[in-house]
């Protein structure tokens, strides 16, 4: 079988729907596939696959999605693959996984965080006017019109937006989102624990909160320096809160020291330590705005760390509320937040959901993703072969 892949940037360092991608070509690859990915990222082949480039730096920013969406097309077509597989809308794919989220249910989340109506409709506004944005939408409005190809949702919150938005038009297909889940000895687990904590100066039987985002206030660090600082007023001071990611953390550092909680929180920066804060922590928190499936949330699951997270996050729904952490309707619901938090000081309470979220891993592998894709590969080649006419039609961008 031979499988393209589109995506207009594959650098890990942008964020999950990235570091997903080149987890599930790799591990297409190693089933035995021809795997072939089509970027306008810069990068060498590895042994696996072959990376062709799609340049676009000779084109404005805002049009370089466009751009990079039509040379992509023309570069697949004729060339016979079996499947057309785009995580950036292009025109003729087989496949549409929008590992991002729908472009319209990005901008709307995005405003919906505006802390007023009059910050919502500045945002709605400006939004309105970007180039880039407007060609991404237009450009997956295409692709969502009955007869396209089938929509991919990485969870059933990314299938209901598309049905919310363009109707029972489009072919929906929940594929839930993966992360490569490896066993840790216990003593690297521990190990990795004293060191963070040592590092980062925990007192011994402190709560340690930990929170990954690259993009602060989509990702509620505001809403849980609020939180925090409610759960603190009750007297609590017996936590810690690291929030590791790449974001300017100068207002969040602002925001903390002035709701009284800046002796609590740390700012950690990008790392690649990320696994190593995990088994530090007690409890994640992921107080979303908008999530298709967070790796964060899936990758602290499978290492035992139990969550909390919002209805705002497809990955929500592989979580039982109560049992493997909690589930939050948003972000700023502060007092819902806050009591959640106050709940994790419970010791016992914590082991239990640590135990039931580690049990959670082969839900949560992207081992279990490749192959439910590849059922889904297997099952429009095998359409695609038996439709009247199916001699005629050739393989790949049509």
């Amino acid at each position: 079988m031979k499988v393209a892949i589109a995506i207009e940037r594959i650098d890990a360092w942008r964020g999950g729907a990235e570091t997903s991608t080149l987890e599930f070509a790799h591990l297409l690859a190693g089933r035995g596939i021809d795997v072939t990915v089509l970027t306008a990222t810069r990068c060498p082949s590895p042994p696996d696959l072959r990376i062709e480039l799609v340049a676009t730096t000779l084109t404005p920013k805002p049009l370089r999605t466009a751009r990079f969406a039509a040379r992509a097309a023309r570069r697949l077509a004729g060339r016979g693959f079996d499947i057309v597989h785009a995580i950036t809308p292009i025109p003729g794919a087989d496949v549409y996984q929008p590992r991002g989220g729908l472009i319209g249910e990005t901008v709307a989340r995005n405003v919906a965080l505006r802390g007023s109506a009059g910050r919502r409709l500045l945002k709605r506004v400006l939004t309105g006017l970007n180039l880039k944005r407007r060609s991404l939408s237009d450009l997956e409005g295409r692709l969502l019109r009955p007869g396209g190809p089938v929509i991919a949702a990485v969870s059933g919150y990314v299938a209901r937006q598309v049905r919310e938005r363009y109707g029972d038009g489009p072919r929906v297909r929940v594929i839930f989102n993966g992360v490569v889940v490896r066993p840790i000895p216990p003593a690297q687990r521990a190990a990795e624990r004293n060191q963070i904590r040592m590092e980062y100066a925990v007192p011994p039987g402190a709560l340690l909160l930990l929170a990954v985002a690259h993009n602060f206030k989509l990702k509620g660090i505001p809403a849980l320096l609020d939180a925090l600082a409610a759960a603190v007023r009750t007297g609590w001071r017996d936590v810690r809160l690291l929030v590791a990611g790449r974001d300017n953390p100068v207002p969040m550092i602002a925001a903390a020291q002035r709701l009284g909680v800046g002796e609590l929180v740390q700012f950690v920066g990008p790392t690649e330590r990320v696994a190593a804060f995990y088994h530090a922590a007690d409890v994640c928190v992921h107080p979303t705005w908008y999530d298709p499936c967070s790796r964060v949330v899936l990758e602290a699951l499978s290492r035992g760390l139990p969550c909390i997270t919002t209805a705002c996050n497809g990955a929500s729904e592989v979580m039982v509320d109560g049992v493997h952490g909690y589930v939050i309707e948003r972000p700023d619901d502060t007092d819902a937040l806050a009591d959640r938090l106050l709940r994790m000081r419970d010791a016992r309470q914590r082991t239990d959901m640590g135990v039931a979220a580690a049990a959670l891993a082969p839900k949560l592998s992207m081992q279990r993703h490749v192959d439910e894709m590849i059922d889904l590969y297997r099952e429009l080649i095998a359409e695609r072969t038996t439709a009247p006419g199916a001699a005629a039609q050739p393989t790949g961008v049509r």
